[in-house]
């Protein structure tokens, strides 16, 4: 039986896009992104209750983020969960959990005439000729994301 490993969210990026280039021209970008979900207690008070995941885009769809992506954007993302660990160097045990994306749509409204319009790119239709599943292992995390 396989599993499976799919992550769907719909948020706020925290910061513009920290994009780098890797060995061979590579370009990976990484923000947060913020999550929040409202909900009312038995009082019928309104609560507010924000996530942040790490997200991770690689080649072309790090170029889109680069380009059209800053702090506040309203996004869709779909991809995967990735835990990683490495040392640091003390020696202690580092873990991160990040989501690597090979979907995403710019929620927000365009200000052109296309009002209203929202844009999608995959992994495969940002030019980079890989699928979210084409994606290679980091074979050293701690010195594969430069950030």
């Amino acid at each position: 039986m396989r599993g499976v490993n799919r992550v769907m969210l719909i948020g706020n990026l925290g910061k513009d896009p920290d994009v780098q280039y890797l060995e061979g021209n590579i370009a990976v970008a990484k923000f947060p992104l913020a999550t929040t979900e409202t909900y009312k207690d038995r009082a019928g008070k309104l609560i507010s209750q924000t996530e942040w995941h790490t997200v991770v885009l690689w080649r072309g769809l790090a170029e889109l983020a680069q380009k059209y992506l800053h702090k506040g954007s309203l996004i869709y993302v779909e991809g995967r969960l990735r835990t990683r660990s490495w040392e640091d160097k003390e020696g202690n045990k580092k873990f991160a959990t990040e989501i690597v994306g090979d979907n995403l749509i710019m929620l927000d409204k365009r200000g052109d005439s296309h009002a209203g319009g929202y844009t999608s790119h995959s992994a495969t239709d940002a030019g980079d000729g890989f699928g979210g599943s084409d994606i290679p292992p980091l074979s050293d995390p701690s010195e594969g994301i430069p950030f």
